[in-house]
């Protein structure tokens, strides 16, 4: 699918000033005695699109969930848009954030999840409608007019009156992409979006999300073993081992002359 001019008017987006949109401080996450993220500092500006890149159980999606509050840092801070994401300042100390704070901080991020995580007993059209009219107060006639709107970005304008069941995988997918945009997100999260779908169908949703991190201004942090896209639209890739960065820079720095040796390893085994 190819994206037109307009695309980038159909979804505004916050003005991206390349100041610092999300914030890792020494974070910690453990399961069990499993230390998944250790110490991790990292950050991403607004509007740019970073690529998380390494070997299974390395961390990766970890970020994802403690970005979508799915779990929680056993130590260090997060930050979003300069709000703390699962602390708030109390008295002049930091304390766990109560659940009003989590949820207005986290509006601002979206995200596709391996599996579509669809309404299944939602027509297409109230999919995307849904969290706008519940969440943000939007008009039902705002919402519905958003969301047919996504939906032609991805293809799917005439499936408004269709039931998830009666979408190939493909098609499902594109629907939780404009699900997520339909919450108009400072950043989207894309965590493995193709691995649950068969190959034949893979092509089209890269498509889909190449146009939107092309033609907008939205901060993507992508999770994905497809390497030629994460090549195509990164403007960062971090290299991920035993919950650390050991290697960070432009996809073409890292995909032709990575510097160190589990990257070159990495690589190898997957391009």
């Amino acid at each position: 699918m190819s994206a037109d001019n307009s695309t980038s008017q159909e979804i505004p987006n916050p003005a991206v000033d390349g100041s610092e949109l999300i914030r890792f401080d020494k974070v910690v996450k453990r399961y069990g005695s499993n230390t998944v993220l250790d110490q991790l500092d990292f950050s991403v500006a607004s509007g740019k699109h970073v690529t998380l890149i390494g070997p299974s159980g390395s961390g990766k999606t970890t970020i994802l969930r403690l970005l979508m509050t799915l779990v929680r840092p056993d130590e260090g801070t997060i930050r979003v848009g300069g709000q703390y994401l699962t602390h708030e300042e109390k008295n002049g100390r930091l304390v766990p954030a109560g659940e009003k704070h989590v949820r207005e901080v986290r509006k601002n991020i979206g995200m596709v999840f391996q599996q579509f995580n669809l309404f299944p007993n939602m027509k297409v059209l109230r999919n995307l409608m849904e969290a706008p009219v519940t969440v943000l107060g939007l008009s039902k006639d705002e919402a519905e007019q958003r969301a047919r709107e996504l939906l032609d970005l991805v293809g799917l304008g005439d499936r408004c009156d269709a039931y998830p069941t009666q979408l190939s995988g493909g098609q499902q997918q594109r629907v939780a992409i404009a699900r997520a945009l339909a919450m108009r997100p400072q950043v989207l999260l894309l965590d493995e979006v193709t691995s649950a779908l068969d190959p034949e169908l893979v092509a089209g949703v890269l498509d889909v999300l190449r146009d939107i991190a092309h033609t907008t201004d939205i901060t993507m942090l992508c999770v994905t073993h497809e390497m030629n896209f994460a090549r195509d639209i990164s403007d960062q890739v971090l290299m991920f081992d035993s919950g650390h960065v050991i290697e960070s820079g432009t996809p073409e720095k890292i995909f032709t002359e990575p510097e160190h040796e589990r990257t070159r390893e990495f690589l190898g085994a997957v391009l």
